[in-house]
């Protein structure tokens, strides 16, 4: 179907952006090909941005607050207590085909982090805030600095391996690993040994 050009916003082309980086490379996301997409002509992209720079920028812009800002700001609006946050934080991977997009353009977002330091610089962002979010929620309920901080990086290791490994165990075997992890995460502390004056 045609788009006008004057129906495009830059939404649009960030879309058609991500969805190319999610279905094949950094590599293929260019002016040209993003034209095609949207059956326009490769003008009109310049109406919205300065160069592919601008809309690379704009594509990691739109991701964190996508997959990060907005789902903090989400959960914080809910009044959940804290440890139902992470019970909700522990069911993101499982989200369905919501999930499984979002963590196709995460896989796709990490390896082009791997040789650019743009994409590099804002996933390493990404990561140090949603591991500080989470830390947070462990802080709550009474955890220590430095264990909360710990717990968080386990949750957070937790979630990307299950979109790494979405095909490994049954439906049930699923729900058993992550009811797991959520027993051993939410599990108070060992009471630290006594030392002797």
């Amino acid at each position: 179907m045609s788009v006008i050009r004057n129906q495009l916003t830059p939404a649009d082309w960030v879309a058609a952006a991500t969805h190319v980086l999610r279905d094949q490379s950094i590599d293929a996301v260019r002016v040209d090909v993003l034209a095609k997409v949207l059956n326009v002509t490769r003008g009109s992209f310049y109406w919205h941005f300065k160069d592919r720079q601008d809309l690379l920028e704009r594509m990691l812009t739109g991701w964190r607050d996508a997959a990060t800002e907005q789902i903090i700001h989400r959960f914080e609006k809910s009044g959940a207590t804290p440890q139902m946050l992470i019970k909700e934080l522990l069911l993101l991977p499982f989200r369905g085909q919501s999930a499984q997009n979002s963590a196709a353009i995460e896989l796709a977002i990490r390896e082009w982090a791997r040789r650019d330091d743009l994409a590099r610089q804002a996933l390493e962002q990404v990561d140090a805030q949603r591991l500080a979010y989470v830390t947070r929620c462990f802080e709550a309920l009474g955890f220590s600095a430095a264990e909360a901080k710990q717990r968080a990086f386990m949750l957070y290791g937790y979630m990307l391996s299950e979109s790494l490994l979405r095909t490994q165990g049954t439906p049930e075997e699923c729900q058993a690993r992550r009811q797991f992890v959520e027993h051993t995460l939410l599990q108070p502390s060992a009471q630290a040994p006594q030392t002797s004056a």
